[in-house]
């Protein structure tokens, strides 16, 4: 049995933490079954936000025209497209691999792993056709502090007839889609499904969604999702309040039929089929009630203060640990994990002003609760303010756009949610302010550059918090 100081599962956020402890002399076993990077780099944020850069792009050449522009699009070269953002990201991620491979403190496990023990992870060899696979009397590793970062992946309803038999995409086969379909249907209405209908449409495929909400994105603030879905219904065929309860495939054409809560039922086509139902925890895939690691109900990893979980010595971060499945909370993770796995600290996980972002079209940026979200008896006031109502913002071809500010009586910045363009980078403003512990009048009164589009978010501080701008 090979024995280390540190044994790290996952390559994503775990890359953070085999790096630090490896820079600090400790002899570190990382096991990972692909390139390392994990799904942000590889299968997720880092490929679909390159593709969604070129999807702006022609939404903005296709909008010119309202500025007095004429800019016809003349060709979409897709597979170059694709092509382009494929090499990039395997790039990097083989040169993660080759440096981890060339750290004189870090042996790499390029296989899956699954626990056996509280303290042993066996890992396996390589199939005939390239893939990882792990079998009986596989190589044993055992280490005293075991860090967990064994992601997610795409979760595929069993509930819908025709999932075993039927070929489809999940978003990591999407994302390297070399020809482009004609008619792509999604089946889901969450983040993947808007970003990838943003992508998919304006690079020329007709998009149909089937999502069971009501809304799209439904767990953002409801005046946020309700606006987000008016814009796509003037884009997109959308089925909303539909489950889909089968799928089937004759020749190149598939098909989804699904069911709404009353009975009505519907079937639509394409020559491409999404799935993108939500994401879940690979804890199954790890075998963590080996370890004595206990799961929820979803199969997340349960952790507390210092993201240890149930087991002594043994930390989760990152999708698998579902504290937050975004990569920038897995990253700030890490770090707390370095802390207290690597250096023997006991620190306690915060998230101050913990964001994230929707880049769809609009794009959404949203931080903490949205109304629904606030518990009874607590008071608050809300203030919004309109993109076209800010002088750079009445430019953006985006008239429903508005920023919205939900604040405590005492003054706390309760949530901020942003639909309209930059609103992925228009709602750090408001994280920075959280993270510093200033209240909403500080926002409010803060000198913001005019014209700068920032200025749709003071705007709705200013309206809560009854700031006036100065003049008549």
């Amino acid at each position: 049995m090979a024995e280390y100081d540190i044994l790290v599962l996952g390559g994503g956020t775990g890359n953070i933490v085999a790096a630090a402890a490896a820079s600090e002399g400790q002899d570190v076993a990382l096991v990972e079954a692909g390139q390392l990077g994990g799904t942000c780099l590889n299968r997720g944020c880092n490929p679909s936000k390159k593709l969604i850069r070129r999807a702006n792009v022609a939404e903005t050449i296709r909008n010119a025209e309202s500025l007095g522009i004429d800019a016809p699009i003349d060709e979409i070269a897709f597979g170059e497209i694709v092509d382009e953002v494929t090499s990039t990201i395997d790039r990097a991620a083989a040169a993660k691999t080759e440096r981890a491979r060339d750290d004189e403190n870090v042996t790499l496990y390029q296989s899956e792993g699954r626990f056996v023990d509280n303290r042993t992870v066996e890992v396996g060899g390589t199939g005939e056709n390239g893939d990882p696979v792990v079998s009986s009397g596989g190589e044993h590793l055992t280490a005293d502090r075991i860090v967990l970062a064994g992601g997610s992946r795409p979760l595929i309803p069993s509930s819908i007839d025709g999932v075993q038999d039927v070929e489809f995409l999940t978003n990591e086969e999407a994302l390297r889609l070399r020809d482009r379909p004609d008619r792509l249907v999604i089946v889901g209405g969450g983040y993947i499904a808007v970003e990838m209908a943003h992508f998919f449409g304006q690079l020329g495929t007709d998009v149909v969604i089937v999502g069971h909400g009501t809304a799209l994105v439904d767990r953002e603030d409801e005046e946020i999702a309700h606006r987000l879905t008016d814009a796509y219904r003037e884009k997109h065929e959308l089925h909303l309040g539909f489950e889909a309860t089968a799928i089937a495939a004759d020749g190149t054409e598939k098909t989804v039929r699904a069911e709404s809560d009353d009975g009505e039922e519907i079937e639509v086509t394409g020559d491409e089929l999404l799935i993108a139902t939500g994401r879940k925890p690979n804890s199954d895939r790890w075998n963590v009630s080996a370890a004595g690691i206990e799961t929820n109900e979803k199969g997340f990893v349960e952790t507390d203060e210092y993201l240890q979980t149930t087991a002594k010595g043994i930390w989760a971060i990152g999708d698998i640990a579902g504290n937050y499945m975004f990569k920038h909370s897995g990253d700030k993770e890490a770090k707390y994990v370095v802390e207290n796995a690597v250096r023997g600290n006991d620190r306690e996980v915060e998230y101050p002003g913990m964001a994230h972002a929707v880049f769809g079209s609009p794009q959404v940026g949203s931080l903490g609760k949205t109304e629904r979200e606030i518990d009874d008896g607590v008071e608050y006031e809300t203030g919004t303010y309109a993109y076209e109502d800010q002088a750079l913002g009445a430019t953006l071809n985006d008239d429903d756009g508005f920023a919205k500010a939900i604040v405590g009586a005492d003054g706390e910045i309760l949530g901020c949610h942003i639909i309209g363009p930059d609103a992925s980078t228009l709602i750090h403003e408001v994280s920075t302010a959280v993270a510093a512990g200033a209240d909403a009048e500080t926002i409010a009164e803060t000198i913001h550059i005019h014209p700068a589009l920032s200025e749709v978010v003071q705007g709705a501080f200013r309206e809560v918090c009854d700031v006036a701008p100065t003049g008549i």
